[in-house]
């Protein structure tokens, strides 16, 4: 079983993977699955920090989406695990082109409505 890491040597063959048990998951137990996404989350925060993007930590957040959809796996049905797979190894191969391009993100507030104008 491999290990999802940042590292670029790694990230290819861990989008391979996630893409592999998309489709082949009636084949994987839970467990497996489970880790899987699980590491996913991890690189995608690992990645999204090296590139300068931050999470807002709702569910909305697509790691804390993944946290949610590893820890219910077993009660998902086999298309929403393989769609859920898939959106995990997109994010980490779009995040990781992102970084290998160089580009870093610089995400700042700007319209702020809360001025002090007293």
């Amino acid at each position: 079983m491999m290990t999802i890491t940042a590292e670029g040597s790694s990230v290819p063959g861990s989008v391979a993977e996630l893409v592999r048990a998309a489709n082949e998951v009636e084949r994987l137990p839970a467990g497996e699955i489970e880790s899987l996404l699980l590491r996913a989350a991890t690189a995608v925060r690992d990645l999204r920090e090296e590139a300068g993007i931050p999470g807002s930590g709702t569910e909305r957040d697509a790691i804390v989406r993944l946290d949610i959809a590893a820890n219910g796996v077993a009660t998902l049905s086999n298309a929403n695990v393989s769609a859920i797979l898939r959106e995990a190894a997109d994010m980490v191969r779009t995040l990781w082109i992102v970084i290998d391009s160089g580009t870093i993100v610089s995400l700042t507030r700007s319209g702020s409505r809360n001025s002090d104008s007293s």
